[in-house]
């Protein structure tokens, strides 16, 4: 499955647009994971446990759009958007991503 964030596929021509297609995940961080992005915070420095975190979340919205798309009969998603957002307070926090595209069929 292509995926890309240009509105088109250069080089090749869409025989066909199947519609809007999205992927979600949400993450639960868990408390010791909180608790050293805290410190990492505080001292500076990047939070490698809310990197993976999101990483995994990216990856795991994408697959799903990717799969909605492909049970359309799509080859492509174009124009894919990512979002983030979180979501809770404390230690609940919980990390969702959003990935959204127009799934398409692109002549190879």
């Amino acid at each position: 499955m292509l995926v890309t964030t240009t509105p088109n596929i250069e080089g090749h021509h869409i025989t066909d647009y199947y519609g809007l297609v999205s992927g979600e995940a949400i993450l639960g961080a868990n408390i010791f994971k909180d608790f050293f992005a805290g410190i990492r915070d505080i001292v500076g420095g990047r939070s490698a446990a809310y990197e993976g975190e999101l990483r995994k979340a990216k990856q795991t919205a994408v697959a799903e759009m990717c799969a909605n798309a492909s049970a359309m009969g799509a080859n492509a998603v174009i124009a894919v958007d990512l979002d983030y957002e979180s979501i809770g307070s404390g230690s609940g926090n919980m990390l969702m991503v959003t990935a959204s595209g127009t799934a398409v069929r692109y002549e190879e």
